[in-house]
């Protein structure tokens, strides 16, 4: 019999909740023993996970892990949001009533932990002494010791987060149990895998996976969704899938803000990781907060806008990182950092490590390498010659003090505070450069609009884009209605409301050339934000929001021709007066939409037919 009191006492874990959900959970999945981690057992963690074959070296203080190939990714078809009232239904978020997804899930872990010991992982999701500190507070239960290895980067990690809670509530409760991964149906109509988060009792029960998001439930179920849903029901906050930056002017000596939402593959990650171009260096410093999840509330002293990252590091996606397009990232996995690289390609020879886009071509010499599944390369056919080395989902895991550029202050109780918030969706025509937009309600309804375009083999409409309301599609957590309304509270709440604005790094030429340098160049619009939220430029006011003139852009050394840049800096009439149709259709699923937005949309559509 596991003797859990002695492992809870031996951990300085003394909270009777606390203790009773532990005992509760390991009866029910069986676990043979019970460990309570801190960071501090990460080097002992490490060594263990080494000698039992779940993670190799891949160089001084470096990692690779193999997940089991069916279980790469986020499943969003298994993933429920489970509350006790069905008006939380939404379009998005799966829901599902509590008593009947809390009874199945505990029938998938009766007895899966058999044999295996159950961490018992205690985590904060804020900087400490936060002001959404008490929502940000979780125990998370895993059997599988990799979780843990990943968790100690993501989160801040301590039994000493727990200490003075005496509401049996203020704890997200999160459990993860892997189950058999081979033997689980993943994609078949007997798929017995399932991702709850039952928001309004604050508990998280994921069955069926190792890996990222599915298994980390302190990042996605916790940081987005939970958070969400609490951010909702006690109307202190918003939860968003936001990058957070901060831009100095070493000239004037100010501090700026920026948060934004992007879909996948629309640049987030390189933004938030963005350095300033080498000519604007010596006035601007960038410096990162997260490039995953911002939490924003207004602090009630000083009536602002405030957000901060609730993670501790940073989930990566490989595929095309390289010097070129974020030196800082690679700077972050570097030797001696301890992160860990997942489902990329490995050498067990040399310990190397390899992804598509990690340089112009892969190893020429390809003795030894170990593709993503951990078949050799070597031993290819002529036909698995194109096969990707990495599967395009792979992942680095590192935490925010890797990353060169952090912010001084990332851990400071106080957040900060929060000028402009952007959008940006992956469109080849359309989208300019950047446009702003200065009225609450016209911002909030461009972020329920946000989409990146789908390709003809996705949706059979090229071009058309893919809407993912404020980059949170897959992790909304109750009505999109209720949420543009909260969100609309929330922000409007500001006694200096930011500016909002949405970007655009995408846009083609016929060609098909990129029309817009980007990476580092991509200050460039956003200092133009600043200064006109500043007051210091005027812009060109369009139809679709304000955008700059060629001659408020600091473009000095910009490889972009006058043509090009005219194309980037112009709205075309036409194709947005065939966006507004597909907008309207978009918005018209979501029940209780606000009426502020749907004026938004009404001004928006007039303008532009009034230009046109």
């Amino acid at each position: 019999m596991v003797d859990i009191d002695a492992a809870l006492d031996a951990a300085g874990l003394k909270n009777p909740h606390v203790r009773e959900y532990v005992h509760y959970w390991a009866d029910l999945t069986g676990a043979e023993r019970v460990e309570v981690v801190s960071a501090a057992d990460d080097t002992r963690l490490i060594a263990e996970a080494l000698e039992a074959g779940e993670l190799d070296p891949a160089g001084d203080g470096l990692y690779y892990s193999r997940s089991y190939v069916k279980d790469t990714a986020r499943s969003e078809e298994r993933t429920i949001v489970a509350t006790n009232d069905e008006k939380d239904k939404g379009v998005y978020n799966n829901w599902r009533p509590a008593s009947e997804m809390t009874s199945l899930l505990e029938e998938r872990m009766r007895g899966a932990s058999a044999g295996k010991t159950m961490y018992v992982i205690p985590y904060l999701m804020a900087p400490p002494g936060n002001a959404l500190a008490p929502y940000a507070t979780g125990v998370e239960l895993t059997d599988a010791r990799t979780v843990v290895l990943h968790m100690i980067r993501m989160s801040r990690v301590g039994a000493e987060f727990l200490e003075g809670l005496e509401d049996p509530n203020q704890f997200v409760r999160a459990v993860h149990v892997t189950g058999d991964l081979e033997n689980l149906g993943q994609g078949t109509p007997d798929d017995k895998r399932y991702f709850v988060t039952v928001a309004d009792e604050r508990t998280i029960l994921h069955f069926g996976s190792s890996y990222g998001g599915n298994a980390l439930l302190g990042k996605i179920a916790h940081g987005l969704r939970q958070a969400a849903y609490d951010g909702w029901a006690s109307r202190k906050f918003l939860a968003e899938q936001y990058m957070l930056i901060g831009i100095k002017d070493k000239q004037t000596g100010k501090d700026y803000h920026i948060c934004g939402g992007f879909p996948s593959a629309s640049g987030k990650t390189n933004l938030a990781m963005m350095l300033a171009p080498d000519v604007l260096g010596d006035r601007y410093h960038v410096s990162f907060y997260g490039d995953d999840i911002a939490w924003l509330w207004v602090d009630e002293a000083s009536g602002k806008l405030y957000g901060m990252n609730p993670e501790y590091g940073v989930f990566g996606v490989a595929k095309d990182t390289n010097e070129g397009t974020n030196p800082t990232a690679l700077a972050s996995i570097a030797e001696g950092t301890q992160s860990i690289f997942t489902n990329i390609a490995y050498n067990p020879v040399t310990k190397e490590v390899w992804w598509e886009g990690r340089t112009p071509e892969p190893p020429a010499d390809t003795a030894g390498w170990l593709d993503w599944k951990g078949a050799p390369i070597a031993d290819r056919t002529a036909e698995q010659a194109g096969e990707p080395w990495a599967h395009p989902n792979s992942r680095f895991t590192t935490t925010l003090d890797n990353v060169p550029n952090i912010a001084a202050d990332y851990n400071a109780a106080a957040g900060v505070p929060i000028d402009a918030i952007i959008f940006g969706g992956r469109t080849r025509d359309r989208e300019p450069l950047i446009r702003a937009i200065t009225d609450l309600a016209e911002g909030v309804y461009d972020g329920l609009t946000l989409g990146a375009e789908a390709t003809s083999a996705a949706e059979g409409k090229e071009g058309v884009l893919r809407y993912d309301p404020m980059s949170n599609r897959p992790f909304m957590a109750y009505g999109e209605g209720d949420y543009a309304a909260h969100y609309l509270k929330i922000v409007g709440a500001a006694k200096e409301q930011p500016i909002f604005a949405h970007v655009n790094w995408f846009q083609r030429g016929d060609d098909g050339r990129f029309l817009w340098p980007g990476y580092r160049d991509n200050l460039r619009p956003l200092l133009w934000l600043l200064q006109l939220k500043n007051g210091e430029v005027s812009g060109r006011q369009t139809p679709v929001g304000i955008i700059p003139t060629v001659e408020e852009l600091n473009l000095d050394g910009v490889d972009i021709t006058p043509e090009d840049l005219e194309t980037i800096l112009t709205i075309d009439n036409a194709r947005w007066q065939q966006e507004m149709g597909y907008r309207e259709e978009h918005l018209k699923q979501f029940d209780n939409l606000p009426e502020e937005i749907w004026e938004a949309h009404r001004r928006v559509t007039a303008a532009l037919e009034q230009e046109g």
